[in-house]
């Protein structure tokens, strides 16, 4: 059986003569430039649609402009980092933008791989969510491409960031758990040894923030913090170290809710109920905090709305490189569930 000869690819003479108006006109449609009419970009739409077209990219990339954004994701199996997307993609939803992602699997070899081949392949810019490579790595990404940092605190001349206020938000949950009438409140971080990494990354300051909390509390002498990794089997792990300590905590922080998810696992495999026998809160609100069975007590960090106020301000340095970097820090809130109670209840 012959194969159907392919299809010939629609260019934008085509959609010109469909329309009946220039291919001039046809660009600065596309480009949503100055100059069209209401009339005429509802003529060219209309052609688009009902001929298929589809702007070939590696032709828009020689023009200099490619309408895409790269986005790298540290960990796609935490449920947070969605928020952020969610909030990216809509934010684009009626733009000529698409958006491409790529895993930074937490370890900056990944990063750089995904960074570089999307510097290759001619993204128009990069947000980079949480990302653990150094400084130095960052602003050279950020020289190439226009860029923003989203979940790392910390100012650079070159790129933006987006970013929670991790100390407050380390203050709701201590705050929550002391008007409760708790004592022994611990936390599980993420851990971290890089210098740059303990002043910058969200995790390190959660823990600062706990820490800060406790003491302004009068707690100082309950602070209780165990370093695992902000994943389930982390939460789990850390669980397990804080129950086999002499003086058990009342309360758990646990510095994600993907954290508290291997806290809450750990806390029943031991036979203990949550908040009966020991409270958990959690970090980020995702979705399955506040499914019913769960009902997990966390800070709401707004992630949809650093994915809304990243790709503003990336739009914003496409089109202005040389415009003064901004840092938006963003106030979280504290969404009270029934995994905390009083101490004993």
């Amino acid at each position: 059986m012959e194969l159907p000869a392919p299809r010939r690819r629609v260019t934008i003479v085509d959609v010109a003569r469909h329309a009946q108006v220039s291919t001039t006109a046809v660009s600065k449609v596309l480009r949503n430039a100055y100059g069209a009419s209401p009339e005429m970009r509802a003529k060219v739409r209309s052609a688009i649609d009902e001929l298929g077209y589809r702007p070939h990219a590696g032709a828009r990339g020689l023009r200099g402009q490619t309408y895409t954004i790269g986005v790298m994701l540290p960990d796609i199996r935490n449920p947070f980092f969605p928020e952020i997307l969610d909030g990216i993609t809509a934010s684009l939803e009626d733009t000529e933008y698409q958006v491409f992602l790529g895993p930074g699997c937490n370890g900056e070899q990944a990063e750089a791989r995904v960074t570089e081949a999307m510097i290759d392949r001619g993204m128009d810019g990069i947000v980079l969510v949480a990302p653990v490579s150094s400084r130095t790595h960052l602003e050279r990404i950020a020289a190439s491409v226009p860029t923003v940092v989203v979940g790392r605190h910390g100012a650079s001349p070159v790129y933006d960031t987006v970013a929670d206020d991790d100390i407050e938000g380390a203050a709701l949950v201590v705050g929550h758990l002391t008007g409760l009438g708790h004592h022994g409140i611990a936390h599980i971080e993420h851990h971290e040894t890089n210098p740059t990494r303990l002043v910058e990354m969200p995790n390190a300051r959660r823990a600062d923030g706990y820490r800060q909390a406790m003491r302004a509390h009068g707690l100082a002498e309950w602070i209780g913090v165990v370093s695992a990794s902000y994943t389930r089997e982390g939460g789990y792990q850390g669980a397990k170290e804080l129950l086999a300590r002499p003086r058990r905590p009342t309360a758990v922080f646990a510095g994600a809710d993907i954290v508290a998810m291997g806290v809450i696992e750990a806390f029943a495999e031991a036979g203990l109920s949550v908040p009966g026998d020991i409270s958990v809160a959690g970090y980020d609100n995702t979705t399955f905090a506040a499914f019913g069975p769960i009902s997990l007590t966390s800070v709401d960090q707004a992630g949809h709305e650093m994915g809304s106020n990243a790709v503003r301000l990336l739009l914003e340095r496409i089109t202005d490189r040389r415009r003064p970097s901004v840092q938006i820090t963003l106030s979280p809130t504290l969404v009270p569930r029934r995994t905390t109670a009083r101490p004993g209840e």
